[in-house]
């Protein structure tokens, strides 16, 4: 069997270890070609290829990113860009896809198994809003990076008396903003699942001041408050629709300021929490989403996705991962507001 291997979207710490699992089991034990697609879906769309054996990924699991390359090409967007990705699939002799990467890439993998491509998918984003599975290679290392960052403003924070504000990614979804707010000890976490009080934010500013500490605020790239829109950069859309997102906390600080009369400075992460050496956690996730995804290739079961339920590896329906967003539950965010102000 030949098999293409391409990762889309943003790149994330973990990626290459999948790759490396992927290889290492489908060339060594069941005797598979691999052929690495290079930049996400403009791989297949272009016939961008490069030679993806087991000397090819020896070393990378450590590596943050990807070896192959991504993008947010979208073919859908491109006239006759489907037809050409499996005229060009059919031209190398591919039997098989894996793809590795998450809301987006994974939506047009769903579509290309419906048109009859034989995919199979590997989850990657560090945002973790993907369904179906509990956790996303990515997500650990990116909380990690939060947090530390979080450790380190604590001690600047106090010594300057400034409110000082974390702006992580997440465009829907909280999960990094909960997670690193919570283990950095945040005193206030905003995320796009709970629209924000700006007079609510303002009092556990004043608050923690009269404590004689000042006060860190964590905030999503999406989060929105409870007048107003959301945030962005510009009004351009990438090829999924998406919207360039930041600034809301930059925007913050100057309502901070202007209300409370404190000073007040904003941090903004963002591909920073991309980028290094993935933890043990995700170099572990994704090794075993990889070993178990080319056991998914060798059965034939295509059209699904590996995932991490409890500590097992089970398989999904592509689909079931793909048709909405795992957000972070009223009940989990409740647990964080217990340490606001």
């Amino acid at each position: 069997m030949r098999i293409g291997v391409l990762t889309g979207g943003g790149d994330c710490p973990g990626l290459n270890a999948v790759i490396r699992a992927v290889v290492r089991k489908g060339a060594g034990i069941y005797g598979y070609e691999f052929v690495g697609f290079r930049d996400g879906w403009k791989g297949p769309l272009e016939g961008l290829t490069m030679s993806l054996g087991i000397p090819e990924v020896r070393g990378i699991l450590p590596r943050g990113g990807t070896i192959l390359g991504s993008s947010r090409t979208n073919p859908y967007k491109i006239e006759g860009g489907v037809g050409r990705i499996r005229q060009n699939l059919a031209d190398m002799g591919i039997d098989a896809l894996v793809a590795i990467g998450g809301e987006d890439t994974l939506g047009v993998a769903t579509q290309l198994h419906d048109q009859g491509v034989n995919v199979v998918g590997v989850p990657k984003t560090i945002d973790n809003d993907l369904n179906a599975t509990d956790y996303t290679f990515g997500f650990d290392t990116a909380v990690n990076i939060a947090m530390e960052a979080i450790d380190r403003l604590h001690t600047t924070a106090e010594s300057h008396h400034r409110a000082l504000i974390v702006e992580v990614m997440g465009r829907h979804a909280g999960w990094i903003a909960l997670h690193a707010g919570l283990a950095g000890g945040a005193n206030v976490i905003l995320i796009p699942e709970q629209r924000f009080s700006l007079e609510r934010v303002c009092a556990y500013v004043e608050s923690r001041f009269q404590s004689h500490y000042a006060p860190i605020i964590v905030i999503a790239e999406g989060a929105q408050p409870d007048e107003g829109e959301m945030v962005t950069l510009d009004k351009g859309l990438d090829a999924f629709g998406h919207v360039r997102l930041g600034g809301i906390g930059e925007w913050l600080a100057g309502q901070i300021e202007a209300r409370t009369g404190k000073e007040a400075r904003t941090t903004v992460l963002g591909h920073i929490q991309r980028g290094g050496t993935p933890t043990a956690f995700d170099r572990v996730l994704a090794t075993r989403f990889g070993l178990h995804a080319i056991d998914v290739v060798h059965d034939e079961d295509w059209g699904k996705m590996v995932a991490l339920q409890g500590t097992n590896i089970v398989r999904v329906p592509l689909a079931e991962a793909t048709t909405e967003l795992k957000t972070v539950p009223p009940s989990f965010y409740s647990e964080a507001e217990v340490f606001f102000g």
